[in-house]
This record gives structure tokens, C-alpha cells and sequence, in this order.
């Protein structure tokens, strides 16, 4: 008969169902440990990304009230009664601007709005007037002062992202 296929020499080349049983069981333990790392990695990108895209928006209403007070005080337009000086809607920060020729050419302020990583219903931003009080969450119109996660998540530092 044929040489090499004794039963003495498969087990030699192959593994038991003990050793593979060990070897899973092996893995699953380093799998069930590094699973809730990767979703907490996850979590915090999406945090990352929360942040700088508050953090771009809020930057873009500041210049903006900035060249509007710049423009009202060079005299270089004539403010409304009323007119906080913040944009009337998030969209007008993506318009060009010329503030009166206050600059030689006119300014945007954000190429895109960014999105809220949050977001899973595509209910975009919270909005905040400037007569609206700081901590309110209902939009009472007339200008956009700030913005705010709509979500209901909480963060790694234990704070709603409404917050932010």
C-alpha cells in the first residue's frame, strides 16, 4: 500500500479538535476584548468631526458679524432697525458678500455646510438667534447666532451633544 497515509502520520500533519477548539476560543476572547475599542474609536472620530464642524460654522457667523460691524462703522452700509448682524439664514454664509466695498473682491464664508456626524434623519443643525436665550433649543427666527447638534446622544465626557 501507499506510504504516509498511516494514521499516525495525518495526525502529525493536521490539527486536533482540541487544539482547534483552543485556538477558537482564543480568539474570541482577544475578539470580545478589542470589539468595544473599535465602537469607542468610532464614537470619538465621530466626536472629532462634531467639533470641527461646529467650530467651522461658529468661526464663519463670527467674521461674518465682524465685517457687518466693520462695514456699519466705515459707513459703508446703512444697518436696519433691528439688524443684529448676524446672517438671517445658515445658508447666507455660503453667498458672496460684498459688505458695501469694504474689500475689492466679495466674500464667502464656507464653501459647504458642514454636516452633523449625529445626524442619522438628515434633520440638519439646531439654529440659535441672537435674541434667543443661551440655552433654549427652540429657533426663534430673524437671524442665525449659533448652532447645535440636534442629536440626543451623550458623549465619552458624559455631556449632551446639544451642548457642544
Amino acid at each position: 500500500m501507499a506510504q504516509g497515509l498511516s494514521v499516525r502520520g495525518l495526525s502529525a500533519q493536521g490539527l486536533t479538535l482540541i487544539e482547534l477548539i483552543i485556538a477558537m476560543a482564543i480568539l474570541a476572547v482577544l475578539a470580545s476584548a478589542v470589539l468595544p475599542l473599535a465602537e469607542t474609536t468610532v464614537k470619538r472620530t465621530k466626536e472629532l468631526e462634531l467639533r470641527r464642524s461646529l467650530r467651522e460654522i461658529r468661526t464663519a457667523l463670527d467674521a461674518y458679524k465682524a465685517d457687518y460691524d466693520r462695514a456699519v462703522l466705515e459707513k459703508k452700509i446703512i444697518p436696519t432697525l433691528g439688524d443684529s448682524g448676524y446672517p438671517e439664514e445658515l445658508d447666507d454664509l455660503l453667498e458672496a458678500h460684498e459688505w458695501g466695498g469694504l474689500y475689492t473682491s466679495k466674500r464667502r464664508y464656507l464653501r459647504r455646510i458642514p454636516k452633523d456626524p449625529f445626524d442619522t434623519v438628515d434633520q440638519g443643525w439646531g439654529l440659535r438667534a441672537y435674541e434667543d436665550d443661551a440655552d433654549s433649543f427652540s429657533y426663534g427666527g430673524g437671524n442665525v447666532y449659533d448652532v447645535y447638534s440636534q442629536s440626543d446622544g451623550i458623549g465619552l465626557d458624559r455631556t449632551p451633544y446639544r451642548s457642544w
